[in-house]
């Protein structure tokens, strides 16, 4: 009886080892789908084949978290990209328009500077640091420049100088009217 006991036991031990053998393998885990992509698109077809056998396994469920988390991560890093992309175009369109504001501002200036020398000009003024180019390319320190508008009569005055006819205007040089209307004999003249 003895032999016999320990055949049973000797069968009872195989067919458990059978049993044991032929469970399925534990489910594969999140990261290990994560980490081996082959694996993860294998469970993905076999899972989709039949959706509600499988709606609740526990590899298929792995498999879709693992699906998920690979997406959120893909999604984050074009997030990124586009980002970066904006950042750069951003830039760029700031120092776009900052070369633009600053083109505009010399502009501004130059035109400032302009009026103003074309306004100094009518006095015979010119302006401050500049100086007059001669024929040699050097240049004298601040002389004055007299402009005489085109057109306008001209004599000769005593040392060679060029001076504007006076009709009318100022005698001291500057171009206020003066009174050209004769006073009358009745009234007494100021001085």
């Amino acid at each position: 009886m003895r032999a016999f006991y320990t055949q049973i036991t000797l069968l009872l031990g195989g067919l458990s080892l059978l049993a044991a053998c032929s469970d399925e393998p534990p489910a594969r885990s999140v990261g290990e789908f994560i980490d081996k992509p082959l694996m993860l698109e294998a469970a993905m077809v076999r899972c989709l084949q039949n959706r509600t056998e499988t709606r609740y396994d526990a590899e298929c469920v792995n498999a879709r978290q693992a699906a998920q988390q690979i997406e959120a991560k893909e999604d984050a890093a074009r997030r990124a990209e586009l980002e970066a992309r904006s950042e750069s175009k951003r830039l760029a369109l700031r120092r776009t328009q900052e070369a633009a504001q600053q083109a505009r501002r010399r502009a501004a200036e130059n035109q400032r500077l302009q009026e103003e020398e074309e306004y100094l000009a009518q006095f015979g003024v010119a302006m401050p640091g500049e100086g007059i180019a001669q024929e040699d390319g050097q240049e004298t320190g601040d002389a004055a420049l007299v402009l005489v508008p085109a057109g306008s009569e001209q004599r000769q005055g005593p040392v060679g100088d060029i001076q504007p006819a006076n009709d009318g205007a100022a005698s001291d040089g500057g171009n206020a009217p003066m009174s050209t209307t004769v006073p009358d004999e009745d009234e007494p003249q100021t001085n």
